[in-house]
């Protein structure tokens, strides 16, 4: 239904880095991988399309490649680091090793003549990340771009609408590299920009309509971002067929039950809440090892859940959060229904239901956020932050009681409401608080305390694969240390980690 831009994925880490770019263009993307038929790419009849980055030389004999067929089909290619270098060496080039690799910010000169550059600065920094490069170009192309190092930083074939950048546009390291891939997209391709949420919403809604018809739908709430924007979704779509089943296992964040409860108060949905917190502390105690911790709440979720399904009998549908990087991470296609029914921890297997429906299987996380804004969902449950299943039981180190979810909530929560008060909620893409099992002595008055070590982790990360420790400024982590060992009761030592992902993870457990 929309313009449509196929992004060809030959091995780059930043795949899906360049779709969220295309599509903050407003314009539609999909990621395919690079062996997707030249027949299917036709039958999409895409306005343009991207190859990726990869880490192969192009010019080995298992190199991942494509047919030269994709470039006379008439359709703007533009090719990014190895997909650049892939369509020099496709189309008469020559490309090879380097005597100088390149690697992160390089000054570059452009010709602002070419397309990709028309409206930008002639000079700028990009982000190199290459061992080869392009030593000849093929007939026609011409070098509209270069480093000290590199003569062909990017080419152009104008006539034949085929492009290429040697460095990656899509981060953000380059100085104006939405606007080169803007430039590609409406100077090359001709798009319109046809993409926007408020279209996607409707259309959503229109689609769910049409596949649930009269049909009863089951949805697990875990008051995330994804369960919660897709519970708001169906309810706009379907209104009360639909049932959301939110387990409490009692080791969310201070009040997250009751302002998930009332995020929902006035939907049109059936709202189940189930207060579990009893049983799954029963089950987990003693329990210390991570790992077992996580194995229990999967497992008694699950038995829970299906104590209530059972009440509810035979639903059509079962509603799942899938989105986008999972489709992609599980190689789209044949493996996207495994990775569905993984991501609610096998529920398929025992909900007796006639199908799936994935309405958010399409979108980034980021995209997600914005379909919540247009729904018009609380925004803090647009805004919350990232949470892992197993909720503070991974956050507590050691044995999991009663007391220490209460201190551990009363910390977590001045926390973050400290890191929102200094406006920097938005800033810091993940912060949590982390009660260790360290305890050690303090003097509070004229009294002796021998009490808990928290620790505080706040990470900023683009994709969460990768993570830097946030520069939280001195006087707010004072401001916050100052708090907590004053109002929560059991803590008198606080310390902020500083290490980065990897070598460590952003979650303790």
């Amino acid at each position: 239904m929309h313009e449509l831009v196929i992004v060809l994925d030959f091995g780059g880490q930043y795949n899906q880095l360049i779709a969220r770019r295309v599509r903050e263009c407003n314009v539609y993307c999909e990621v395919k991988s690079y062996k997707t038929s030249i027949e299917e790419i036709k039958a999409m009849a895409p306005k343009g399309i991207i190859f990726t980055g990869g880490p192969n030389s192009v010019y080995l004999e298992d190199s991942p490649s494509i047919s030269n067929e994709i470039f006379e089909l008439g359709i703007p290619v533009l090719g990014i680091c190895y997909g650049c270098q892939l369509m020099a060496h496709l189309t008469g080039g020559n490309v090879s090793s380097a005597d100088k690799s390149e690697y992160g910010k390089t000054e570059t000169e452009f010709d602002t003549d070419s397309l990709l550059f028309k409206g930008l600065p002639d000079k700028g920094i990009t982000w190199m990340s290459h061992t080869d490069l392009i030593s000849g170009l093929a007939e026609g192309f011409t070098s509209v771009a270069h480093t000290s190092d590199c003569p062909v930083a990017a080419m152009e074939n104008k006539e034949r609408k085929l492009y290429g950048m040697q460095f990656h546009p899509e981060v953000m390291h380059t100085e104006n590299g939405t606007a080169m891939l803007r430039n590609f997209l409406y100077e090359v391709c001709k798009c319109r920009g046809d993409w926007s949420m408020s279209n996607y919403a409707q259309t959503a809604i229109e689609q769910v309509r049409a596949k649930v018809g009269k049909g009863k739908v089951l949805l697990a709430l875990s008051g995330g971002v994804d369960s919660s924007v897709l519970a708001a979704l169906l309810s706009k779509a379907v209104g009360n067929q639909l049932t959301c089943i939110f387990v409490d296992h009692g080791l969310m964040r201070k009040n997250e039950g009751d302002e998930v409860e009332a995020a929902f108060k006035d939907w049109d949905v059936n709202f189940v809440r189930v207060n579990a917190g009893e049983r799954f502390l029963g089950k987990l105690k003693g329990v210390s090892e991570p790992e077992r911790k996580r194995k229990i709440i999967g497992e008694e979720f699950i038995r829970v859940f299906e104590d209530e399904a059972e009440k509810i009998g035979t639903v059509d549908f079962l509603a799942q959060g899938t989105i986008y990087p999972d489709v992609i991470e599980s190689g789209a296609g044949d493996a996207a229904v495994i990775k569905s029914h993984h991501n609610v921890g096998g529920l398929p297997d025992y909900v007796d239901f006639k199908d799936i429906v994935e309405p958010l299987r399409l979108l980034f996380k980021d995209e997600v956020r914005q379909l919540g804004i247009e729904l018009g969902l609380a925004d803090y449950l647009v805004w919350r932050q990232p949470f892992p299943g197993p909720g503070l039981a991974i956050r507590i180190i050691g044995e999991i009681t009663q007391e220490k979810v209460e201190i551990l909530q009363d910390a977590d929560a001045i926390f973050r409401e400290e890191i929102a008060l200094a406006g920097l909620d938005r800033d810091i893409h993940q912060y949590f608080a982390v009660l260790t099992s360290m305890r050690s002595v303090g003097v509070m008055g004229d009294f002796r305390t021998y009490d808990y070590t928290l620790a505080l982790r706040g990470v900023t990360t683009t994709d969460f694969m990768t993570a830097d420790f946030a520069r939280i400024p001195y006087d707010v982590l004072a401001k916050i240390s100052s708090r907590i060992v004053n109002e929560v009761k059991s803590i008198n030592r606080i310390v902020y980690d500083i290490t980065t992902k990897p070598p460590s993870t952003i979650e303790w457990e």
